[in-house]
């Protein structure tokens, strides 16, 4: 089984939502999750393009669809800490943990952050791709990190229980976080820059320093993360960038965080993304074939306990360590 700590699901629960429909993860969602072994996630409020022109508006209606798609379904259980996951587990409930994934919305207004917080929250990235008041995203073409606001909201969510996550802080954002973070943090959906140079992945210093604040790197399954060369977009690859990761950082530090949206069907959305017209990894396009990555995995030598910290325990750790 497996803990997900990246999804975008809730941008269709939204987007389906707001069309009339209802009870959109089960209808929707569930069978690929059932077939995938998936057990666990994170599913964040991301306002994608073109919703960005109101980040609060958006924000505002994609809480509002979580809201309702919640208090309808019962395949899932919204969870707030450790013991709560685990539970939800025993129960053979999926669990779902609210995450936030970037904070444009808030401007230079911190109280979001309890607003967030009392929403559900338990997991946070301060930016997306742009640049805020809190600081400087990946794309963001600008060389300085967090501002002084983006450092004190570290500092709140840290002191409130939230997962402090920067897969998608520029590199100057990233080592502002390192020299003030209290606990660990992690990187929910990044692979290795060392074999495929592009902003959003971790150069090896970055790997280290999440190793040494015992955090966690979860592999992405978005096919430009993995390879420059279609031809090599492949589970395989990405299965590779693993054995990289483990190398520099060690088994406890690498899990799943694959940031699947094949369900994401906007052309505005994904030509900020990508100019192939789809995000899908060859083997990994889509939550249901998460297996075909372990099967990988045990192909390269890894022991059932090894590939059983990268399924899940590793993400499972740092939950309690930084949420409780």
């Amino acid at each position: 089984m497996y803990f997900d700590a990246h999804s975008d699901i809730w941008c269709d629960v939204t987007t389906r939502r707001l069309n009339g429909e209802t009870n959109v993860f089960d209808r929707c969602h569930l069978e690929r999750l059932r077939k995938g072994g998936v057990e666990g996630s994170i599913f964040v409020i991301w306002v994608d393009p073109p919703y960005d022109v109101d980040y609060v508006k958006r924000t505002e209606q994609i809480m509002a669809a979580a809201k309702a798609e919640i208090a309808e379904c019962r395949s899932f259980r919204i969870v707030h800490t450790y013991d709560e996951m685990m539970q939800a587990n025993a129960d053979g409930v999926i669990y779902i943990f609210i995450g936030i994934e970037g904070m444009a919305a808030m401007g230079k207004d911190l109280s979001w952050i309890d607003r967030y917080y009392d929403f559900g929250c338990r997991h946070g990235i301060l930016t997306w791709n742009e640049a805020n008041d809190l600081g400087a995203g990946a794309l963001s073409g600008k060389d300085y990190g967090l501002t002084d606001l983006g450092k004190e909201a570290v500092r709140r969510m840290q002191e409130k229980g939230m997962l402090l996550d920067v897969s998608h802080l520029n590199d100057k954002g990233f080592w502002d976080l390192v020299k003030i973070t209290q606990k660990p943090f992690v990187a929910s959906h990044s692979n290795s820059r060392a074999m495929c140079n592009v902003p959003r992945n971790l150069t090896d210093d970055q790997l280290r320093a999440i190793r040494d604040v015992n955090g966690v790197v979860g592999l992405n399954a978005f096919n430009l993360f993995i390879d420059d060369d279609p031809e090599k977009q492949t589970v395989e690859k990405l299965a590779q960038h693993a054995a990289h990761m483990i190398d520099v950082m060690g088994i406890d530090h690498v899990g799943c965080g694959f940031d699947f949206f094949e369900f994401i069907d906007n052309p505005d959305t994904m030509g900020t993304m990508t100019d192939t017209g789809s995000p899908c990894t060859k083997g990994l396009a889509n939550c249901s074939e998460i297996p075909n990555l372990f099967a990988c995995f045990e192909k390269m030598g890894m022991s059932k306990e090894e590939m059983e910290k990268i399924a899940r325990l590793n993400f499972q750790r740092v939950v309690k360590d930084a949420i409780g």
